[in-house]
């Protein structure tokens, strides 16, 4: 069957030769380039020369492990990464989501579940669904969204979103005043029928963070007790 996406250039960093032959192997079956490097500097050093279109990268590297990697790619370049985890890493992933990954896959892992996720990550960062592009202005005070451009502003200054961080700020503005639970938010955002909530919990805070909830902006995504969150806009009284 074809693929209605269209491939990406895509880094493998592992320093597993088999896991980095198998990963490569199905993203290149799946239409895909593919570079591999197996360590974290082989890695930034690949991307520094002609940034990919995403990141698979592996947590437990020799010389810098994927976390570092992880925090230097975020600091100069908006690409996606995939992170590979071991199954019970859990700190591990929280702490991957913290510094901006945009999806996780355990090991033992499906290399077919892994390329749907390269693949619907890919989707996403590259502005929504192909079928039907979102088109138009979301606003709210001084915040506001072009979803063409897949771009969010405040005061006219663009905010540095992962692509998970802009899907769920645009969920909820679209949502006003509706209460998400963070299983609803798991299935809604990142279409997983399963996963760990506290996924969602990172990505609110992260994302309280980057539109100033500390200076000027408090509220605009209220933690609903028992609940989950609920997005208020900025000009409501309750």
């Amino acid at each position: 069957m074809s693929n209605p996406d269209p491939p990406g250039r895509v880094v493998v960093v592992d320093d597993d030769p088999t896991v980095a032959d198998m990963v490569g192997r199905y993203l290149i079956r799946d239409g895909h380039s593919v570079q591999c490097a197996r360590d974290g500097y082989e890695a930034l050093r690949l991307i520094e020369r002609e940034p990919p279109d995403l990141v698979v990268l592996d947590l437990m590297l020799p010389g810098i492990d994927g976390l570092e990697v992880c925090r230097r790619l975020r600091e100069r370049w908006p690409v996606p990464v995939v992170m590979l985890t071991a199954l019970d890493d859990e700190d591990d992933r929280l702490a991957g989501f913290e510094i901006g990954a945009d999806d996780y896959v355990t090991k033992p892992f499906s290399p077919r579940e892994l390329a749907m996720r390269v693949r619907s990550v890919l989707r996403r960062a590259r502005g929504g669904l192909p079928e039907k592009p979102d088109k138009g202005l979301l606003a709210d005070g001084d915040l506001t969204v072009d979803l063409s451009a897949h771009e969010a502003r405040v005061g006219g200054k663009l905010l540095q979103l992962t692509s998970r961080e802009y899907d769920l700020l645009v969920f909820l503005m679209r949502n006003p005043r509706k209460a998400f639970t963070r299983e609803q938010l798991l299935s809604e955002v990142w279409s997983w029928t399963f996963g760990d909530t506290s996924t969602v919990t990172v990505h609110v805070r992260r994302l309280r963070e980057k539109l100033g909830s500390d200076a000027g902006m408090p509220g605009r995504i209220v933690t609903v007790w028992g609940v989950g969150y609920r997005y208020e806009p900025a000009g409501d009284d309750s």
